[in-house]
Protein backbone atom coordinates (compact mmCIF):
# COMPACT_ATOMS: atom_id res chain seq x y z
CA UNK A 1 0.00 0.00 0.00
CA UNK A 2 2.96 2.21 0.78
CA UNK A 3 4.61 1.42 -2.22
CA UNK A 4 1.68 1.76 -4.66
CA UNK A 5 0.50 -0.99 -7.20
CA UNK A 6 2.91 -0.46 -9.94
CA UNK A 7 6.08 -1.03 -7.17
CA UNK A 8 8.66 -2.93 -7.94
CA UNK A 9 9.97 -5.73 -6.15
CA UNK A 10 13.11 -4.19 -5.15
CA UNK A 11 11.11 -0.92 -3.72
CA UNK A 12 9.08 -2.95 -1.71
CA UNK A 13 11.65 -5.16 -0.03
CA UNK A 14 12.98 -1.70 0.98
CA UNK A 15 10.03 -0.34 2.40
CA UNK A 16 9.91 -4.32 4.24
CA UNK A 17 12.90 -3.28 6.02
CA UNK A 18 12.28 0.39 6.76
CA UNK A 19 9.27 -1.13 8.68
CA UNK A 20 11.13 -3.92 9.96
CA UNK A 21 8.82 -6.78 8.47
CA UNK A 22 11.78 -8.70 7.35
CA UNK A 23 12.60 -9.71 11.06
CA UNK A 24 10.61 -12.53 12.76
CA UNK A 25 7.79 -11.67 14.54
CA UNK A 26 8.93 -11.94 18.13
CA UNK A 27 11.61 -9.29 17.25
CA UNK A 28 9.30 -7.09 16.01
CA UNK A 29 6.86 -7.68 18.79
CA UNK A 30 9.50 -6.52 21.06
CA UNK A 31 10.31 -3.73 18.85
CA UNK A 32 6.67 -2.36 18.70
CA UNK A 33 6.94 -3.13 22.60
CA UNK A 34 10.22 -1.48 23.53
CA UNK A 35 8.95 1.67 21.30
CA UNK A 36 5.51 1.94 23.66
CA UNK A 37 7.75 2.22 26.54
CA UNK A 38 9.51 4.78 25.02
CA UNK A 39 6.31 6.65 23.96
CA UNK A 40 7.14 6.04 20.46
CA UNK A 41 3.50 4.45 18.71
CA UNK A 42 4.60 4.41 15.25
CA UNK A 43 3.70 6.36 12.21
CA UNK A 44 0.83 6.75 10.37
CA UNK A 45 0.59 5.02 7.44
CA UNK A 46 -1.89 7.47 5.92
CA UNK A 47 -0.57 10.56 6.90
CA UNK A 48 2.81 9.73 7.51
CA UNK A 49 3.38 11.62 10.79
CA UNK A 50 3.79 9.91 14.33
CA UNK A 51 0.60 8.68 15.89
CA UNK A 52 1.27 9.79 19.24
CA UNK A 53 0.93 13.61 17.69
CA UNK A 54 -2.22 12.47 15.82
CA UNK A 55 -3.56 11.58 18.93
CA UNK A 56 -2.82 14.64 20.77
CA UNK A 57 -4.73 16.20 18.35
CA UNK A 58 -8.14 14.60 18.69
CA UNK A 59 -7.92 12.99 22.05
CA UNK A 60 -9.24 16.47 23.32
CA UNK A 61 -12.12 16.11 21.23
CA UNK A 62 -13.51 12.67 22.15
CA UNK A 63 -12.42 13.36 26.08
CA UNK A 64 -14.79 16.84 25.85
CA UNK A 65 -17.72 14.77 24.01
CA UNK A 66 -17.39 11.81 27.38
CA UNK A 67 -17.29 13.72 30.09
CA UNK A 68 -20.12 16.00 28.64
CA UNK A 69 -21.86 12.54 27.83
CA UNK A 70 -21.05 11.34 31.90
CA UNK A 71 -22.15 14.47 33.21
CA UNK A 72 -25.67 14.32 31.39
CA UNK A 73 -25.61 10.52 32.24
CA UNK A 74 -25.28 11.50 36.09
CA UNK A 75 -27.26 14.51 36.06
CA UNK A 76 -30.23 12.47 34.78
CA UNK A 77 -29.42 9.27 35.60
CA UNK A 78 -28.77 9.83 39.36
CA UNK A 79 -32.36 11.58 40.31
CA UNK A 80 -33.92 8.46 38.08
CA UNK A 81 -32.72 6.41 40.02
CA UNK A 82 -33.81 7.81 43.74
CA UNK A 83 -36.98 8.42 42.55
CA UNK A 84 -37.52 4.83 41.11
CA UNK A 85 -36.28 3.49 44.22
CA UNK A 86 -38.47 5.60 46.36
CA UNK A 87 -41.44 4.70 44.30
CA UNK A 88 -40.70 1.17 44.12
CA UNK A 89 -42.84 -0.94 41.21
CA UNK A 90 -44.78 1.85 39.93
CA UNK A 91 -45.03 3.84 37.18
CA UNK A 92 -41.51 5.73 37.35
CA UNK A 93 -39.78 2.87 38.50
CA UNK A 94 -40.92 0.63 35.44
CA UNK A 95 -40.18 3.05 33.21
CA UNK A 96 -36.80 3.34 34.15
CA UNK A 97 -36.17 0.05 33.59
CA UNK A 98 -37.63 0.10 30.35
CA UNK A 99 -35.17 3.36 29.43
CA UNK A 100 -32.23 1.02 30.90
CA UNK A 101 -33.38 -2.42 28.31
CA UNK A 102 -33.82 0.35 25.43
CA UNK A 103 -30.25 2.06 25.90
CA UNK A 104 -28.36 -1.47 26.00
CA UNK A 105 -30.00 -2.38 22.56
CA UNK A 106 -30.48 0.56 21.09
CA UNK A 107 -27.19 0.48 18.22
CA UNK A 108 -25.84 4.55 18.70
CA UNK A 109 -25.30 5.40 15.32
CA UNK A 110 -29.20 4.49 14.77
CA UNK A 111 -29.76 6.76 17.61
CA UNK A 112 -27.41 8.88 15.99
CA UNK A 113 -29.53 9.51 12.96
CA UNK A 114 -32.83 9.76 14.30
CA UNK A 115 -31.83 12.98 16.46
CA UNK A 116 -30.49 13.95 13.67
CA UNK A 117 -33.48 13.47 11.52
CA UNK A 118 -35.85 15.46 14.41
CA UNK A 119 -33.70 18.36 15.90
CA UNK A 120 -32.05 18.98 12.72
CA UNK A 121 -34.24 17.94 10.28
CA UNK A 122 -37.57 18.68 10.98
CA UNK A 123 -37.21 21.05 14.14
CA UNK A 124 -34.21 22.93 13.16
CA UNK A 125 -33.07 23.69 16.16
CA UNK A 126 -29.77 22.17 16.95
CA UNK A 127 -27.08 21.97 14.50
CA UNK A 128 -26.40 17.85 12.81
CA UNK A 129 -22.63 17.60 12.82
CA UNK A 130 -19.48 18.91 13.66
CA UNK A 131 -17.65 21.14 16.75
CA UNK A 132 -18.33 24.82 15.52
CA UNK A 133 -20.02 26.50 12.48
CA UNK A 134 -17.81 26.63 9.27
CA UNK A 135 -17.31 30.94 9.69
CA UNK A 136 -16.12 30.67 13.49
CA UNK A 137 -12.87 30.33 14.48
CA UNK A 138 -12.08 27.69 16.91
CA UNK A 139 -10.60 29.06 20.37
CA UNK A 140 -7.20 29.45 21.35
CA UNK A 141 -6.08 25.99 22.17
CA UNK A 142 -4.91 25.31 25.76
CA UNK A 143 -6.96 22.77 26.96
CA UNK A 144 -8.45 21.27 23.82
CA UNK A 145 -11.99 21.43 25.23
CA UNK A 146 -13.83 23.89 22.81
CA UNK A 147 -16.30 25.08 25.67
CA UNK A 148 -13.50 25.63 28.06
CA UNK A 149 -11.28 27.07 26.20
CA UNK A 150 -13.62 29.64 24.96
CA UNK A 151 -14.53 30.26 28.35
CA UNK A 152 -10.67 31.45 29.24
CA UNK A 153 -10.92 33.24 25.91
CA UNK A 154 -13.91 35.01 26.55
CA UNK A 155 -15.51 34.30 24.02
CA UNK A 156 -19.33 33.71 24.31
CA UNK A 157 -20.15 33.17 20.97
CA UNK A 158 -17.61 30.67 20.28
CA UNK A 159 -18.88 28.50 23.42
CA UNK A 160 -22.47 28.97 22.90
CA UNK A 161 -22.11 28.04 19.36
CA UNK A 162 -19.81 25.08 20.24
CA UNK A 163 -22.24 23.86 23.44
CA UNK A 164 -24.90 23.75 20.58
CA UNK A 165 -23.03 21.38 18.53
CA UNK A 166 -21.90 18.92 21.53
CA UNK A 167 -25.94 18.57 22.72
CA UNK A 168 -26.90 16.30 20.19
CA UNK A 169 -24.03 13.68 20.28
CA UNK A 170 -23.82 14.16 24.05
CA UNK A 171 -27.09 13.17 24.77
CA UNK A 172 -27.08 10.39 21.98
CA UNK A 173 -23.72 8.96 23.67
CA UNK A 174 -24.96 9.65 27.15
CA UNK A 175 -28.80 7.58 26.53
CA UNK A 176 -26.79 3.89 26.40
CA UNK A 177 -25.58 5.20 29.92
CA UNK A 178 -28.33 6.76 31.32
CA UNK A 179 -30.71 3.89 32.07
CA UNK A 180 -27.57 1.79 33.59
CA UNK A 181 -26.62 4.65 36.19
CA UNK A 182 -30.23 4.92 37.08
CA UNK A 183 -30.69 1.10 37.67
CA UNK A 184 -27.66 1.20 39.67
CA UNK A 185 -28.13 3.90 41.81
CA UNK A 186 -31.94 2.54 41.85
CA UNK A 187 -30.42 -0.94 43.61
CA UNK A 188 -28.41 0.76 46.05
CA UNK A 189 -30.53 2.99 47.18
CA UNK A 190 -33.41 0.19 47.77
CA UNK A 191 -30.73 -1.45 49.75
CA UNK A 192 -29.72 1.57 52.48
CA UNK A 193 -33.81 2.25 52.86
CA UNK A 194 -33.57 -1.00 54.32
CA UNK A 195 -31.13 -0.33 57.00
CA UNK A 196 -31.85 0.05 60.69
CA UNK A 197 -30.32 3.24 60.61
CA UNK A 198 -32.85 4.83 58.26
CA UNK A 199 -35.76 3.12 60.16
CA UNK A 200 -34.13 4.98 63.07
CA UNK A 201 -34.06 8.05 61.52
CA UNK A 202 -37.78 7.95 60.37
CA UNK A 203 -38.92 6.91 63.92
CA UNK A 204 -36.90 10.17 65.43
CA UNK A 205 -39.31 12.29 62.74
CA UNK A 206 -37.27 13.98 60.13
CA UNK A 207 -38.40 14.49 56.84
CA UNK A 208 -38.54 12.02 54.47
CA UNK A 209 -36.65 13.94 51.75
CA UNK A 210 -33.96 14.91 54.37
CA UNK A 211 -33.97 11.13 55.06
CA UNK A 212 -33.35 10.34 51.19
CA UNK A 213 -30.67 13.04 50.32
CA UNK A 214 -28.74 13.13 53.39
CA UNK A 215 -28.56 9.93 54.46
CA UNK A 216 -29.50 7.14 51.52
CA UNK A 217 -27.82 8.77 49.05
CA UNK A 218 -24.36 9.42 50.74
CA UNK A 219 -24.19 5.70 51.18
CA UNK A 220 -25.87 4.72 48.23
CA UNK A 221 -23.40 6.42 46.10
CA UNK A 222 -20.27 4.54 47.23
CA UNK A 223 -20.98 1.43 45.60
CA UNK A 224 -22.32 2.82 42.57
CA UNK A 225 -18.56 4.44 42.03
CA UNK A 226 -16.99 1.68 40.02
CA UNK A 227 -19.90 1.56 37.80
CA UNK A 228 -20.16 5.29 37.54
CA UNK A 229 -16.10 5.50 36.88
CA UNK A 230 -16.35 2.72 34.46
CA UNK A 231 -18.63 4.41 32.32
CA UNK A 232 -16.44 7.11 31.19
CA UNK A 233 -14.01 4.16 29.93
CA UNK A 234 -16.98 2.95 28.25
CA UNK A 235 -18.10 6.50 26.97
CA UNK A 236 -14.40 6.42 24.78
CA UNK A 237 -15.23 3.43 23.17
CA UNK A 238 -18.79 4.15 22.59
CA UNK A 239 -17.51 7.52 21.19
CA UNK A 240 -15.85 5.55 17.46
CA UNK A 241 -19.67 5.58 16.08
CA UNK A 242 -21.16 8.60 17.45
CA UNK A 243 -18.56 10.95 16.00
CA UNK A 244 -18.90 8.97 12.82
CA UNK A 245 -22.71 9.66 12.96
CA UNK A 246 -22.20 13.87 14.16
CA UNK A 247 -18.99 14.12 12.02
CA UNK A 248 -17.43 15.16 15.24
CA UNK A 249 -13.53 15.59 14.71
CA UNK A 250 -12.50 13.49 17.65
CA UNK A 251 -10.11 9.90 18.02
CA UNK A 252 -13.38 8.15 17.01
CA UNK A 253 -13.98 9.26 13.62
CA UNK A 254 -10.34 9.94 13.10
CA UNK A 255 -9.83 5.21 13.75
CA UNK A 256 -12.84 4.82 11.87
CA UNK A 257 -10.58 6.49 8.78
CA UNK A 258 -7.57 4.54 9.91
CA UNK A 259 -9.40 1.72 9.37
CA UNK A 260 -10.32 2.10 5.74
CA UNK A 261 -7.46 3.13 5.00
CA UNK A 262 -5.83 -0.20 6.98
CA UNK A 263 -3.21 2.20 8.74
CA UNK A 264 -2.28 -0.26 11.17
CA UNK A 265 0.14 1.75 13.80
CA UNK A 266 -2.72 4.44 14.02
CA UNK A 267 -5.52 1.63 15.08
CA UNK A 268 -3.43 -0.03 17.45
CA UNK A 269 -2.01 3.30 18.53
CA UNK A 270 -5.72 3.91 19.02
CA UNK A 271 -6.31 1.13 21.10
CA UNK A 272 -3.46 0.99 23.04
CA UNK A 273 -4.15 4.59 24.44
CA UNK A 274 -8.33 3.92 25.11
CA UNK A 275 -6.63 0.92 26.58
CA UNK A 276 -4.87 3.08 28.67
CA UNK A 277 -7.06 5.38 29.91
CA UNK A 278 -9.41 2.43 30.97
CA UNK A 279 -7.03 1.00 33.03
CA UNK A 280 -6.36 4.62 34.43
CA UNK A 281 -10.05 5.47 35.12
CA UNK A 282 -10.44 2.49 37.21
CA UNK A 283 -7.16 3.09 39.25
CA UNK A 284 -8.46 6.62 39.84
CA UNK A 285 -11.83 4.49 40.53
CA UNK A 286 -10.26 2.22 43.38
CA UNK A 287 -8.48 5.13 45.01
CA UNK A 288 -11.32 7.54 45.28
CA UNK A 289 -13.61 4.28 46.52
CA UNK A 290 -10.56 3.99 49.67
CA UNK A 291 -10.48 7.81 50.27
CA UNK A 292 -14.48 7.99 50.41
CA UNK A 293 -14.51 4.98 52.65
CA UNK A 294 -11.22 3.86 54.35
CA UNK A 295 -12.74 0.66 55.77
CA UNK A 296 -12.26 -1.05 52.64
CA UNK A 297 -8.20 -0.56 53.71
CA UNK A 298 -8.82 -2.24 56.49
CA UNK A 299 -10.21 -5.13 55.14
CA UNK A 300 -13.26 -3.94 56.17
CA UNK A 301 -12.90 -4.26 59.79
CA UNK A 302 -13.95 -2.75 62.84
Amino acid sequence: MLAGDRASNAIVENIRQQLGLDQPLYVQFYRYVSDLFHGDLGTSIRTGRPVLEELRIFFPATLELAFCALLLALLIGIPLGILSAVWRNRWLDHLVRLMAITGISTPAFWLGLGVIVLFYGHLQILPGGGRLDDWLDPPTHVTGFYLLDALLEGNGEVFFNALQHLILPALTLAFVHLGIVARQIRLAMLEQLSEDYIRTARASGLPGWYIVLCYALPNALIPSITVLGLALGDLLYGAVLTETVFAWPGMGAWVVTSIQALDFPAVMGFAVVVSFAYVLVNLVVDLLYLWIDPRIGRGGGE
